[in-house]
């Protein structure tokens, strides 16, 4: 069997520093890497600490060498994840007869954990500290069933997933392992050491019984949380693992990751170096593991697998998943003007997005293909497989720059073996991505500096991709979602430009008519509040409700709104104060755009007295928003509050906190 598994986002910037001080304090001769056994069509493996050793101290090198990637191109591609949507066919209701909604996920089939999620009679919720079960029908009776409670710290909940009679919660934790100095190869030896280990891990329930959840399996990945995905009774989780450069250089730090399944045992498993593997194009100083397991398999053994080296983002559909990897390399020198003659000119920088394939079956990945292409993706929304073909949409060169080096956009659509089939490049120059989405045989890509052009984009051939229409309006959309094959919705921030600079204002909602795809236009819009406006639906699409038969558009907001004074003064670059933090529930159809129903907030008069100018946070914060039947609920980490979603007559208030 192959050796399987995935990726996701590497933490690039956070590890700039550190780079940057292991650049200065080794000075390592070029060397030639030893090539370690290669299976025909699979990633080489690292073979050995030495080895390890080696590649970490080629990719401390080139670093020093070329230098951190530019300003821009990081934002590029670290840029907040624009919210996912699934196909026009495809609502937020659930699949089954039962009439609730479910989490919005970018594909349908592959679901994505979340922070609170409903079957129908009951609410889970996972909180910092605790996860409550809420019996949440009849809505004039709710009660919290049962908590499972993490006091202490030792486990953090972050998300999860819910199934018939299955509760899966994945979190963090730190453990403090004593592991023996034998297991580095060095001559510093000491008898025993402790070191801490971050860990994700994934704790299933047996919720047949909702009063008394049941433990009944955990698993454990060392490293940070990134993602991870449940298709069917598949479970996939991805950590990322920093590895102590310093450390492995001086042979002080423990040689590989560890992992667990409590199923077949207590003790921690280490990753051993001939199963790990790197991705040539793109070393970092991260270990991605992947774990997969089939949960209706009490008797399967997780499967585990790690591989050396960064990775921005992540696509996966219900058969592949596809790993996105920048790849830095330097060219001619940039012709700029050089302060001292003596300063030698910096190396152009090209970036290209290496790709990689897993095949996905009953809890296991597989390599499959790779490919390259220019540029760098935004988000996993930037993929998408469709017809046999992967298509993405990159930026390339830098946006701060005025020469043939400036900023440009790209679509790619790659056959079977991850080839370039078609291509369109030079799509907007000086601007970047903003938002993609990939619909059918359409593409919708938004670029933005100045203005938000919105392009229509041709992909019927693979081969022949072709801009067939754009439209160009204030604001840029962060990204945008299906109502139906000819009409988008987009989500982003109102702008106004002063000179060559652009300053965002209040949220921004627009319906985009693309039925004449040669000249879309903006059918309808509606802005919320002034400048300091945000919604969590801008940085995560999980917070978003929609469902287009019930006419329904909601979302968390925090509202920022000029005074009358600053609205007098008429300086765009002025932020609001804040006035307001809870749900907006929209009415939206074709006839009529956008019809604000009513805004529901879990703060009272003395929370809004105490607010001041600003608002960080508080455990009364809607962060997510549901509906089952013909109710609706707000969730807050404090309350959760139900209401006649056809008449917004309150239904009942529930305190979440002891």
């Amino acid at each position: 069997m192959k050796k399987r598994f995935l990726w996701i986002v590497s933490s690039a910037l956070a590890l700039t520093t550190a780079f940057t001080v292991m650049a200065s304090t080794w000075i390592v001769e070029p060397e030639v890497v030893e090539a370690a056994d290669v299976e025909e069509d699979e990633l080489p493996v690292v073979g050995s600490y030495e080895n390890l050793k080696k590649l970490l101290a080629k990719e401390m090198q080139q670093r020093h060498l070329y230098g951190m990637v530019r300003a821009e191109a990081e934002t590029a591609v670290v840029a907040a994840p624009a919210a996912g949507a699934p196909s026009p066919a495809q609502d937020t209701t659930s699949a089954k007869s039962a009439d609730y909604s479910t989490t919005n996920t970018q594909v349908q089939g592959v679901d994505e954990a979340d922070l609170v999620k409903t079957d129908g009679t009951y609410l889970y919720q996972a909180t910092s500290e605790q996860i409550r079960i809420v019996q949440a029908v009849p809505a004039n009776e709710m009660k919290v069933a049962s908590r499972i409670d993490y006091a202490g710290g030792k486990f953090q909940p972050l998300e999860l997933y819910v199934d018939d009679y299955r509760l899966v919660v994945i979190g963090q934790s730190y453990e403090t392992l004593a592991t023996k100095a034998s297991a580095a190869p060095s001559a510093k030896k000491i008898a025993r050491r402790t070191y801490d280990h971050q860990m994700v891990k994934a704790k299933v329930y047996d919720i047949t019984n909702k009063q008394q959840p049941r433990l009944t399996r955990e698993l454990d990945v060392e490293g940070h949380y990134l993602s991870s995905r449940k298709i069917g009774s598949s479970l996939y989780l991805v950590a990322n693992h920093y590895i102590d450069t310093y450390g492995v250089m001086e042979d002080q730090a423990e040689p590989a990751p560890i992992y667990r399944d409590r199923a077949q045992g207590e003790e921690y498993q280490r990753m051993p170096f001939s199963e790990i593997r790197y991705f040539p194009e793109s070393l970092a100083p991260n270990y991605l593991m992947v774990a997969g397991i089939n949960l209706d398999d009490a008797k399967q053994k997780m499967s585990v697998h790690s591989y050396l080296g960064g990775g921005e983002n992540m696509y996966a559909s219900a058969e592949n998943l596809y790993v996105a990897v920048s790849e830095h390399k330097a060219d001619a020198p940039v012709k700029i003007f050089q302060s001292s003659s003596f300063a030698p000119a910096p190396l152009e920088e090209k970036i290209n997005t290496t790709l990689y394939r897993f095949a996905l079956k009953n809890g296991t990945l597989s390599f499959s293909a790779k490919g390259s292409v220019p540029g760098t993706t935004l988000n996993q929304f930037s993929m998408d497989e469709h017809g046999g073909y992967l298509r993405i949409a990159t930026t390339s060169g830098n946006i701060w720059r005025t020469d043939e080096g400036t900023s440009k956009n790209n679509l790619y659509v790659l056959d079977d073996e991850l080839n370039i089939h078609g291509k369109l490049e030079g799509i907007a120059p000086g601007e970047r991505i903003y938002s993609a989405r990939f619909i059918g045989d359409r593409a919708y890509m938004v670029t933005f500096k100045t203005v938000d052009p919105l392009f229509v984009i041709d992909l019927k051939k693979p081969n022949a991709p072709a801009i067939l229409g754009a439209l160009k309006i204030p604001g840029y959309s962060d990204y945008l979602h299906p109502y139906d094959e000819n009409h988008l919705i987009g989500f982003g921030k109102e702008a106004e430009a002063m000179k060559d600079m652009a300053y965002y204002q209040g949220m921004k909602i627009a319906l985009f008519d693309v039925t004449d795809v040669t000249k879309p236009i903006e059918k309808f819009k509606t802005v919320i509040g002034d400048r300091g406006t945000d919604s969590e639906l801008l940085h995560d699409h999980k917070a978003l409700l929609f469902s287009k038969e019930k006419e329904l558009l909601a979302f968390p907001v925090t509202v920022h709104e000029l005074t009358k004074q600053q609205k007098a003064q008429n300086d765009i670059r002025e932020y609001g104060h804040f006035t307001f933090q809870g749900a907006y529930l929209y009415q939206l159809n074709l006839q009529k755009g956008f019809v604000l129903k009513d805004t529901i907030s879990h703060l009272n008069e003395e929370d809004l007295r105490k607010s001041g100018d600003y608002w960080y946070g508080s455990d009364k914060n809607i962060r997510r928003i549901l509906t089952i039947g013909d109710t609706l609920y707000t969730v807050s980490d404090s309350i959760v509050q139900a209401q006649k979603l056809s008449s917004n007559h309150p239904l009942g208030t529930l305190a979440l906190t002891k």
